[in-house]
């Protein structure tokens, strides 16, 4: 006769298949290409588009908007619609909007695009509320989410690395942007079969009638304010007085945005359940995290590019060795994501999660005085990297198993926002920190230098902050538990 723990993994194993994984593993497979591809291809993109490159700041904040926008509305819905068809609406989109990348001619025309593209950033919340659905009528359904969360990030860097060598490869035999752009646009439409055919359907839970419209558009009203203070933070620097007017009154509209939340009995966000202690330190976690996540891998690029022999500091690598330096760093993260999973089972999650923030802490302050060579830089954004991988499988499942049944969805894919804007205000606060830098180094080398000194601090005082936070969390929390009916 089989024990209850047996009984319970192969339900477990009935609920979140390798079949399952398989096909959400191709979605987050093609948002790592996605990701990885355009970088690298900016300098050519801005001379077919006949832009500077400054410009392509606006790109990027304009799809940090959408993102950070998005995210809460889609995932919201897929709560309540079923998360496989917010997922198929969010990959359609996407697909339309890369495809009208491979072929927009002007600033205007590829910017809107640039920026619809966005929706795809809701993909990880919706995947781990699939996940988690299939698994929450198991006893291990909240470890077996953990695990496959890990596996999500690894095809989500491997994406990454397989899109950043493509684009170079096809760009450099090619020589031509629209052909070169066809490729994201052709994974992105194949993935949406994909879905289609393969990932099962989720258990809506409808909670209310209507959709929360003014919560949301409150909240629409604040993440565009704010990401668009950052986006005139990073273009006119800190010296405007509309950066910080901007960024207030962003800040602002955050009050009548959680007074609607909290009076509303079916709010597009639910502040109480983000007020919990298994809650917040994980969303706010998500948001330190994503400093460093999103913000600091082009300054370690910069650095690693800077000749010692001119500036005094860097690393003097051309760009076969920096590409393989951020390689090594994208291979640590996969690393601590498929870690995680076996360490949270001998120890216990939030111990797990605690020593990946630390990790990350340890990594970026250890830059401060070890920087002076390419063994020192290495050393130091691996021991980061294997925490920051760590981090990012565990948050969103760590959220989805705090939150209640039906509000799966909005509470992973809020660690998805919350990592969205932390690595906005990262990206405008470091380019500002280098900008300032570079008008000194004429006089002294120093000023430069100092400005990765402030990238380095803040990503490293980022994960200490997160691994204090992380102690709030109840020690229990994240722990597997018996099956609902």
């Amino acid at each position: 006769m089989a024990t209850r723990a047996t009984t319970a993994a192969r339900s477990g194993n009935a609920g979140i298949t390798l079949s399952l994984v398989g096909w959400l593993f191709l979605v987050e497979l093609t948002s790592g290409i996605l990701q990885g591809y355009y970088p690298v291809l900016i300098p050519d993109i801005v001379k077919y588009l006949g832009v500077r490159d400054a410009d392509y700041n606006w790109f990027e904040a304009a799809q940090l908007a959408v993102s950070a926008i998005s995210i809460p509305v889609l995932a919201k819905l897929g709560d309540r619609f079923g998360h496989k068809r917010i997922l198929l609406v969010s990959t359609l989109v996407t697909a339309a909007a890369t495809w009208w990348l491979a072929f927009a001619p002007t600033f205007t025309t590829y910017l809107i695009a640039f920026a619809i593209q966005g929706f795809y950033t809701v993909w990880l919340g919706l995947e781990i509320a699939i996940i988690f659905d299939r698994g929450r009528r198991s006893d291990v359904g909240v470890s077996h989410t953990r695990r496959a969360a890990g596996w999500l990030i690894v095809a989500l860097e491997l994406g990454a690395i397989l899109g950043d060598l493509a684009a170079a490869q096809l760009f450099e035999s090619t020589g031509s942007i629209p052909i070169s752009l066809i490729v994201p646009a052709a994974c992105v439409t194949l993935v949406f079969f994909a879905i289609w055919l393969g990932v099962p359907a989720s258990e809506p839970v409808p909670t209310g009638e209507r959709i929360d419209s003014l919560g949301f558009a409150l909240l629409a009203l604040a993440l565009v304010l704010i990401t668009g203070g950052l986006a005139l933070l990073r273009a006119l620097g800190p010296g405007d007085v509309w950066v910080w007017v901007a960024i207030a009154a962003g800040l602002l509209a955050l009050w009548p945005f959680a007074r609607v939340e909290l009076r509303s009995k079916d709010p597009g966000i639910d502040l109480r359940v983000m007020r919990r202690s298994t809650m917040w330190p994980i969303i706010v976690t998500a948001g330190l995290i994503g400093i460093s996540v999103l913000g600091a891998q082009t300054p370690l690029s910069t650095f690693a590019g800077t000749d010692p022999q001119t500036a005094g500091f860097g690393l003097g690598l051309g760009s076969g060795m920096r590409s393989i330096l951020i390689g090594v760093y994208l291979v640590s993260l996969i690393i601590g994501a498929t870690v995680f999973p076996t360490i949270s089972a001998k120890a216990s999650p939030r111990a797990a999660m605690i020593l990946g923030a630390a990790l990350v802490a340890i990594g970026y302050l250890a830059l401060l005085p070890f920087h002076a060579s390419l063994l020192e830089v290495l050393g130091d954004i691996v021991i980061a990297g294997f925490g920051t991988g760590a981090l990012l499988g565990a948050l969103p499942a760590a959220a989805a198993a705090a939150a209640p049944h039906g509000q799966t969805g909005a509470a992973s894919a809020m660690t998805n926002t919350t990592k969205i804007i932390g690595g906005g205000i990262a990206s405008a606060v470091f380019g500002v920190a280098l900008a300032t830098g570079a008008s000194d180094a004429a006089d002294s080398t120093a000023a430069s230098l100092a400005g990765y000194y402030t990238v380095w601090a803040i990503c490293g005082l980022g994960g200490v902050a997160a691994t204090i936070l992380l102690f709030f969390v109840p020690k229990a929390a994240f722990a597997d538990r018996p099956a609902e009916d």
